[in-house]
């Protein structure tokens, strides 16, 4: 194990080599049991004698820090020390921005996994089809890939089948060359506000909305305006006469789950082209629609430039693979790229090319064929079990698309009372006012019901009825 020691020039080496041991113990960075480097390695990276390293040894087993083993080397002793004290960081010399100080903190997990997760935008990762996506990997390393940095769009075989792929099933307007790769759509939003908003421009959100992006509109200075949601999408009529950028998710509203009307849709477009705006545009799960009629994406239908299209595949593959996309105005690709360059060069290369492949393959289309099946059998069953065990408790409905749906409580219940004694009970299940700043007339939960099977699904309904029957 390499420590870092630092010795003075003043003062005996012994000691401070003693010193900055024991505070390595006592603060937790060397644990009970860890070997010591051997003296003789140590006095030789310290530059000192090996029998200055030794005496600082044998103060430290003298204090019982350390236990020696014939043969085997010093350890860290197993038994009590003193009063162990936690590392303290350096205090702050630069003061942060005032926003983040007034940014609400972000949505967390709990290191503990509810017996009943309900959590939104959670896709079914054990029905993966990891096989062929190992195949792919292993694939990909045989062929010994380049150790040269990547395209900052991207790698070109991922942005080619990219573009065919939201081509095809979005009918979004893209070549390859308009396609720009991202860590997941929240990095695609931070590259559209470096590149496009300035300090207290005006953008208008959804109310409720995603609370993650409109931190992150904040974060880059914009003065974020919420605008309200009804059956058909945004109420266009509502946008503020000060905004030009406006962030909606016409496929699946997030989080009350309705669709954008093809009405609202071209309303929208018209905003845009009258006021010189910009619609940016999230597709987070709009693979998953089971009725109704599909709408083509805002993009499409788009001829003046107006959209700017994002995309995720963390709710199709899996969360951890952090690839998006967003599809920007050719004459802007160079801006865009250069933005995207600044943040981090480029995504993981060996994660590009085997979603390319798992892609072009024909996995990818047949993993969503299926999931969007069960998917649909999973909410049906969801909505039936609400229906049966919790009524007038929970108002739930089935909705035409996306993974969760929203239950709502009866008039003067708070839902975010209900959702945390739920989950006492070991059951996720969110307030959808957590997504509202202005408030809302009645409390609900957002219900995710894309990573539970039947069994599950029903157990989960009973526990949560066991916490509604009891919420006055």
């Amino acid at each position: 194990m390499d420590i870092h020691i630092r010795l003075g020039r003043r003062g005996d080496l012994s000691v401070q080599i003693y010193r900055q041991l024991l505070e390595a113990v006592l603060d937790g960075r060397l644990r009970p049991g860890e070997r010591l480097p051997p003296t003789r390695e140590l006095a030789s990276r310290l530059e000192v004698s090996r029998n200055t390293v030794g005496l600082a040894y044998e103060l430290l087993a003298a204090d019982g820090v350390l236990a020696g083993q014939v043969g085997s080397g010093s350890f860290v002793s197993s038994g009590p020390v003193g009063e162990s004290r936690p590392r303290r960081a350096p205090s702050g010399a630069v003061d942060p921005r005032d926003v983040w100080q007034s940014l609400s903190p972000p949505i967390t997990r709990s290191p503990t996994a509810p017996a009943y997760d309900f959590g939104v935008g959670v896709p079914d990762q054990y029905l993966f089809p990891r096989t062929q996506w190992r195949r792919l990997l292993a694939n990909e390393f045989r062929s010994a890939p380049s150790g040269s940095y990547g395209h900052p769009g991207g790698h070109a075989a991922v942005r080619a089948a990219i573009a065919r792929h939201i081509g095809l099933s979005r009918a979004v307007r893209a070549e390859a060359d308009d396609v720009i790769v991202t860590q997941g759509a929240q990095q695609a939003f931070d590259v559209i506000g470096r590149v496009l908003i300035s300090q207290g421009a005006c953008v208008a959100v959804e109310e409720p909305g995603y609370p993650l992006v409109q931190r992150l509109l904040r974060s880059l200075g914009a003065r974020v305006v919420g605008v309200p949601v009804d059956d058909e999408g945004l109420v266009v009529e509502a946008i503020p006469s000060q905004a030009r950028l406006v962030y909606v998710t016409p496929s699946h509203q997030f989080p009350l789950g309705t669709v954008m009307s093809f009405q609202r849709r071209t309303a929208l477009l018209a905003w845009a082209e009258r006021r010189g705006g910009v619609v940016i545009e999230d597709d987070y799960d709009s693979e998953f629609r089971y009725s109704g009629r599909p709408l083509a994406s805002l993009q499409g239908l788009d001829h003046d430039g107006r959209v700017i299209y994002v995309g995720t595949f963390s709710k199709t593959v899996f969360p951890s693979i952090r690839i998006g996309c967003v599809v920007v105005p050719r004459e802007y690709i160079g801006v865009f790229t250069a933005a995207r360059a600044v943040i981090d060069v480029h995504s993981s290369l060996v994660d590009q090319v085997i979603l390319s492949r798992f892609i072009s393959e024909g996995h990818y289309q047949r993993h969503i064929r299926r999931m969007r099946k069960l998917y649909a059998e999973r909410q049906h069953l969801l909505v039936r079990e609400c229906e049966k065990q919790l009524s007038g408790l929970l108002d739930v409905r089935e909705l035409s698309a996306g993974m969760h749906v929203v239950g709502w409580l009866p008039e003067g219940v708070d839902d975010k009372a209900v959702a945390e004694r739920a989950a006492v009970e070991g059951v996720k299940a969110t307030p959808v006012s957590n997504y509202s700043s202005l408030g809302l007339p009645r409390g609900g939960l957002i219900l995710g019901h894309a990573a539970f099977d039947a069994k599950a699904m029903r157990a989960g309904v009973k526990r949560l009825k066991a916490v509604l029957g009891t919420t006055s």
